[in-house]
């Protein structure tokens, strides 16, 4: 298998919040998006008290894209105007397509802003084509008991959300051909993984550290974007234990146009989108 190369190393860079930190490495000044990815947001580990809701996202619009939440520590209840609510805990994970337009909220579950914590996760947002831009909003609630794994045999473990490793499909609906694999890898072992020749491909490090083919080093925090040149991938644990959110997709390849929540082609969709909000086309949701 022809390997591919890293063509840019993306470190996390720390943003405030309101009263909290949080790392983004996607996007940079350098990297607008890998398309389809237009954002990685890593929020935590943050140790929380009880009786503290350090998330505390009330509820806020949406247009264009699907926001995704992978949830490493903790626990969090969504609600939005569709009716739908979910509770999410450690390794479940939610997949919602705002589509044509949807308000939600998220923060903090009643067991866990009473019992305090760790927190830690990553919200990841996909885009979506022109053509389905204007889809019915979806939510997609997963529980990470119901995700298939691979075992390695050498200590490493992959969890499929998205698309396919080895025969094994992940349990998210996508709208285009993505790949959303959770990746947890110790010291000294080496995975070989499989890339579709056609898909942009990134590998965020949340935390540890790996090595690639080539014997570079890349620590925790740090999204490493993929040159299109080979079939697949090769990483080797370099500490105690790493973890990785590993994401490819066929690019989407059309223009892209944000404004706050709403991600779309050109400016006056945006302006449509800020009008259909504050028309209340996109429901009704409040705390």
């Amino acid at each position: 298998m022809k390997l591919r190369s890293v063509a840019n190393i993306l470190p996390a860079q720390a943003m405030k919040m309101g009263p909290v930190t949080i790392h983004q490495p996607l996007p940079t000044q350098k990297v607008e998006q890998i398309d389809p990815f237009l954002l990685l947001h890593h929020f935590g580990p943050w140790t929380v008290e009880p009786g503290y809701d350090p998330l505390d996202l009330g509820p806020h619009p949406h247009r264009g894209f699907e926001p995704v939440t992978f949830l490493y520590n903790g626990g969090l209840r969504h609600r939005d105007s569709r009716n739908n609510t979910g509770i999410l805990e450690a390794g479940d994970v939610q997949w919602m397509t705002a589509g044509m337009g949807i308000i939600h909220s998220e923060r903090g579950n009643k067991e866990f802003i009473e019992n305090g914590g760790t927190l830690e996760g990553i919200q990841l947002w996909v885009n979506l084509a022109p053509e389905n831009k204007f889809v019915q909003p979806r939510y997609q609630d997963m529980k990470s008991a119901d995700f298939p794994r691979h075992d390695f045999g050498n200590g490493a473990s992959l969890k499929v959300v998205a698309g396919e490793f080895k025969g094994l499909k992940g349990l998210a609906q996508t709208y285009s051909p993505v790949i959303a694999w959770q990746l947890e890898l110790p010291a000294g072992a080496t995975v070989e993984l499989p890339v579709p020749e056609d898909h942009n491909f990134a590998v965020y490090l949340l935390d540890g550290k790996v090595s690639n083919n080539n014997g570079f080093s890349y620590e925790g925090r740090t999204m490493l974007n993929y040159r299109n040149n080979g079939e697949g991938i090769s990483l080797t644990g370099e500490a105690e234990m790493t973890r990785a959110l590993l994401l490819g997709g066929l690019p989407i390849g059309a223009s892209v146009v944000q404004h706050g929540p709403f991600v779309m082609n050109n400016q006056t969709e945006v302006m449509e989108a800020m009008r259909d909000y504050q028309m209340g086309k996109m429901g009704f949701y409040t705390e």
